[in-house]
């Protein structure tokens, strides 16, 4: 029966861990990624894009997203990804690990409210990382601040 409602995740790495993940691995592939502005998935990647991350978009009804080729699914973006972030439905998770597997990816994203236990543990099988129902965004400020810049500026009260 397919898993339609998010699950509690079984597991999930500890926090060291998150960061190192974060640290190490940066190439990320948005399974999902909407070109809407207001999407969350549109906001994370563009914020991850500002931190220095490569954003490569799936999602085979857009031929860009943010500027960016998009693919129509992981096996036909023709280089390395290392963290898949998965913005689908719990239902549309076991493919996505399937491929993330398939093209040796480091690490499986399932982001906030997201979390399929029976395709992490697959995923944790075929050696990745599996991270569930965590914003990778949310995360990434956690660990490195909100990498937002400060601007200063005087006002001269004397003219």
């Amino acid at each position: 029966m397919a898993n339609t409602q998010c699950e509690v995740p079984a597991f999930n790495p500890k926090d060291s861990e998150i960061k190192e993940i974060l640290s190490q691995y940066k190439v990320v592939a948005v399974v999902g990624l909407s070109d809407d502005p207001l999407k969350d998935s549109n906001r994370v990647a563009q914020y991850l894009i500002h931190h220095g991350y490569t954003v490569v978009p799936v999602n085979p009804t857009k031929e860009t997203v943010l500027g960016l080729k998009s693919y129509p699914n992981l096996t036909s973006i023709p280089f390395p990804v290392d963290i898949v972030d998965i913005f689908r439905k719990p239902a549309d998770v076991p493919p996505v690990v399937d491929e993330a597997i398939a093209i040796g990816a480091k690490v499986v994203w399932m982001q906030l409210g997201i979390a399929h236990n029976e395709a992490a543990k697959k995923a944790q099988e075929a050696g990745l990382k599996v991270v569930q129902s965590k914003c990778i965004k949310v995360e990434h400020t956690r660990y490195f601040g909100t990498g937002q810049e400060t601007v200063t500026f005087t006002i001269n009260l004397n003219q």
